[in-house]
């Protein structure tokens, strides 16, 4: 039995052990990662320990810990109703303008994670106080990561046409950009329908009264029930116990909005001093665009931006910050970084290489092309979306230059399988959305995320086949 088989069994029995056990699955792939990179690959701890993402675990305790502590000051509810009234109240368009402006960053040049860090804990802040589904909200900022992550000018876009160039292959900027862009709005047109979006059409957001702009009340569908009453506009939510729940809302699915640092009057006050701009959530909203423009202009890693903005807010509003760095999602942090470890071990192993010239020699060009997307998906749901398009591409390339599959079709169909199942928990988006998530929701997203990833390896490559790569041939 070679080493790469012996390693994509290590991978599976991850899974397996972790779901017929309550050994958390993070632990059970940095075990893994131990026993097969010392018994079968020879590595030293040291080498074992290059592989742990410590730019993904800087990336997610950084951001979780910022919008923990603008989720404490009221930021997060400031932005969530200023957001609401630019659109005039109607909470169907809100995940859609949180899709544009994902879309918008990436297709200007910030990394895909980046994007996400800064849009899904505004995005699921949104989900919370208005009731929309957590999931359909998720997807549509990944996916809108996805759809502007292949411009000409972004990340994703300038690999995938540098190595196209390089392998003097035939290709179109403009193509790629507009194929990524438009099957990614058509996943999230099914995404909205599918995850309680039909819900949201007509309803409107509550007035600064309290009432509902609307005379449907919460119209139902959004994924999340109704749970508004005159308590929680009149007292101040009770703290989060050590479980994850509060006293007065453990029954609730969706969290009570977050205390405020400051004193609430008894009848009204909560909703005036959530609308209105404090000088520590100034603060704290300058802080979030300078990581924004920090990420994008400057190139800087958004998850030490986090943790310059976090140590700032800190220092300057003590009270904020209580309780900040218990609310990171340590759960999560300790899974995805696992699972990563885990694949980076079988990327030094050769397994994706390995899998990858296993297909191309299978000898019909359409059969390989297919299969190779499907090895894009998978492994680009478990590790780098940017590592997978540098390193298959070129696998590709023995048919492509035959002429036999059309390049163009093939990369673009390539490209999309291996960033749609970034929606993945164990992708740094989809880890990224669970870690913003309410906390008594995580273990629902995660779930949710895990099967529309998982299945996304399977779906986006087979459609991307038939729509982008068959019409090549005929």
């Amino acid at each position: 039995m070679s080493d790469q088989v012996i390693s994509i069994i290590g991978l599976v029995l991850v899974f397996v052990i972790a779901t017929f056990s309550k050994v958390h699955m993070g632990v059970i792939a940095i075990v893994a990662a131990f026993v097969v990179g010392t018994a079968v690959a020879g590595e030293s701890a040291d080498e074992l320990f290059a592989g742990f993402p410590g730019d993904l675990f800087v990336v997610l305790v950084g951001v979780t810990l910022l919008f923990a502590i603008a989720k404490n000051n009221g930021t997060v509810d400031w932005l969530v109703q200023a957001s609401t009234r630019a659109v005039r109240g109607r909470i169907a368009l809100i995940p859609w303008v949180m899709f544009l402006i994902t879309g918008a960053l990436t297709a200007s040049g910030a990394v895909v994670p980046g994007a996400v860090g800064i849009m899904a804990p505004i995005g699921m802040g949104f989900a919370v106080r208005h009731k929309i589904n957590p999931i359909l909200m998720g997807l549509l900022i990944i996916n809108g990561a996805s759809a502007g992550g292949f411009s000409p000018i972004s990340i994703f876009g300038t690999i995938t046409n540098g190595v196209v160039q390089r392998e003097d292959l035939p290709g179109s900027e403009g193509m790629l950009f507009l194929t990524s862009f438009l099957f990614n709005l058509a996943l999230s047109v099914i995404v909205f329908f599918l995850f309680g979006g039909r819900g949201l059409i007509g309803r409107r957001a509550e007035s600064p009264s309290g009432k509902p702009a609307d005379e449907g009340g919460t119209g139902g569908g959004g994924g999340v029930p109704a749970q508004a009453t005159a308590a929680d506009r009149t007292s101040t939510p009770p703290a989060p116990t050590t479980d994850g729940t509060s006293g007065a809302t453990a029954t609730a699915t969706a969290p009570a909005p977050a205390p405020v640092p400051v004193p609430v009057p008894a009848s009204g006050g909560v909703e005036e001093e959530i609308h209105r701009l404090t000088p520590v959530r100034a603060l704290t909203v300058l802080g979030v665009i300078s990581l924004a423009v920090g990420s994008l202009a400057f190139d800087l890693d958004v998850g030490l931006m986090a943790f310059v903005v976090s140590a700032v807010l800190c220092l300057v509003s003590p009270a904020s910050a209580k309780g900040a760095v218990e609310r990171c999602a340590w759960p999560t942090v300790l899974l995805v970084c696992g699972i990563v470890m885990y694949v980076s071990l079988m990327d030094k192993m050769g397994t994706i290489k390995w899998a990858g010239e296993s297909v191309s020699d299978l000898g019909t060009p359409l059969v390989s092309a297919l299969l190779i997307c499907v090895i894009g998906g998978v492994v680009s749901a478990f590790a780098s979306t940017t590592g997978i398009l540098g390193a298959l591409i070129p696998l590709a390339v023995p048919f492509l230059a035959g002429g036999e599959i059309g390049a163009i079709g093939m990369i673009s169909a390539l490209a999309i399988s291996s960033s749609v199942v970034d929606s993945s928990p164990f992708s740094t988006s989809g880890a990224l959305t669970v870690a913003s998530a309410p906390e008594e929701m995580r273990d629902t997203v995660f779930r949710r995320l895990m099967t529309w990833g998982l299945s996304m390896t399977v779906i986006a490559p087979l459609a991307t086949w038939v729509i982008l790569v068959i019409p090549g041939q005929l």
